[in-house]
């Protein structure tokens, strides 16, 4: 069970007092609290856990400070949609508001590889109105000879160059606690030019210490990406690990199953569970074309398979798209071969913007016939 309260209960305040008073003597209950520091608002819940079916939602709702009530269910306890749930299903987070109700696109490098072509990336994002950006300076690598990102030696530059261009957040995925680390650092030592979403890849989404570890921080929102071959259900409490420790700014990123029946792409790609997501839970759903396709093929119509599988995604209501750009693709040093080219993104942005529009059509059909029946 949640409580939600006012947004003038102070833990100071008799009333705050009251309350936790109360909760103390429920029998078989422990809580936890967990506050959530808005723009201009100070959420605060608390979270009875143990055998809350007997507890009346009534009489919970007439304790001091509560506006109101939550029973969950079994499942994503935190994160997941209950009955009447009304809790906000957005963040904000540097100047951007990521939600279940809009759309931002990462496009940038799968892994940064020199301080030229970052620049590059980065201008062509700001003359094309965009202020986020993914770029990799750690990578994971299923061959131990492969390239696995520069790390921390290319942080100072990617920041400065982030707040030369007006980039607000770069997505950028980690491997290690030690790697949160780092960042703070590089940013403290630019003087933060730009926020930082922490990446989980799909190698990782059920490294549950480094989940725990991600959790426990609030200062980066975290990126969550569906794990190699598991169920959408292991993936989905694989983010509530992030959420039970305290994190609540959670995307759930879809980037396709490691399956041959995928074949010729390189993986099965599964954009239609972005509705289901958001339907099990309250997270923004971020969609990854380019580690799905993996290939810059084209259709006889002369559309990317990276484009098409983007549109799909987003017609179905994404709220993030994580693309792999590259200034010279044969040259990147990961991925070359998915990365589309500069001169595309704005080929790549008006696409997605078509089929977001479509998408608002859809949801305003779907609210018509909603009122007919």
């Amino acid at each position: 069970m949640i409580l939600i309260l006012t947004q003038d209960a102070k833990p100071e305040s008799p009333e705050f007092r009251q309350l936790i008073g109360h909760l103390a003597n429920l029998p078989d209950i422990s809580t936890r609290i967990h506050t959530e520091r808005g723009a201009e608002q100070v959420l605060t819940e608390i979270y009875l856990i143990g055998n809350t079916q007997a507890l009346d939602v009534e009489d919970m709702k007439s304790l001091p400070c509560v506006e109101s009530v939550v029973r969950v269910s079994e499942e994503y306890r935190v994160l997941g949609r209950h009955r009447d749930d009304h809790r906000p299903s957005h963040f904000d987070y540097n100047g951007v508001r990521f939600g279940q109700d809009n759309l931002n696109v990462f496009a940038g490098l799968c892994a940064v590889d020199n301080p030229e072509h970052v620049e590059m990336m980065m201008r062509a994002l700001r003359d094309n109105g965009q202020v986020c950006t993914r770029m990799g300076a750690y990578k994971p690598r299923t061959s131990p000879y492969s390239f696995q990102g520069h790390g921390k030696s290319c942080l100072p530059y990617v920041f400065d160059l982030a707040g030369k261009y007006g980039i607000r957040v770069i997505a950028m995925e980690i491997t290690h606690e030690s790697h949160m680390d780092e960042i703070l650092e590089a940013l403290k030592k630019t003087g933060s030019p730009a926020g930082v979403m922490i990446q989980i890849g799909t190698r990782n989404t059920q490294n549950f210490e480094l989940l725990k570890i991600v959790g426990r921080q609030q200062r980066f929102p975290v990126l969550l990406k569906r794990g190699f071959g598991i169920t959408l259900d292991e993936s989905l409490n694989a983010a509530e690990y992030l959420a039970s420790e305290g994190n609540r700014k959670v995307i759930f990123g879809l980037r396709g199953m490691k399956t041959n029946m995928g074949d010729p792409h390189r993986n099965f790609v599964d954009f239609s569970h972005v509705p289901v997501v958001k339907r099990l839970t309250r997270m923004p759903v971020c969609i990854d074309p380019s580690h799905s396709v993996g290939t810059r093929a084209k259709g006889p119509e002369g559309i990317l398979d990276v484009m098409h599988v983007t549109a799909q995604g987003v017609v179905a209501g994404a709220n993030m798209i994580l693309v792999d750009f590259h200034p010279a693709p044969p040259k990147a040093l990961v991925d070359g071969p998915q990365a589309l080219t500069l001169n595309e993104l704005p080929y790549f942005l008006e696409d997605v913007r078509i089929a977001r529009e479509a998408f608002e059509k859809r949801c305003a059909l779907g609210e018509r016939f909603r009122k007919t029946t």
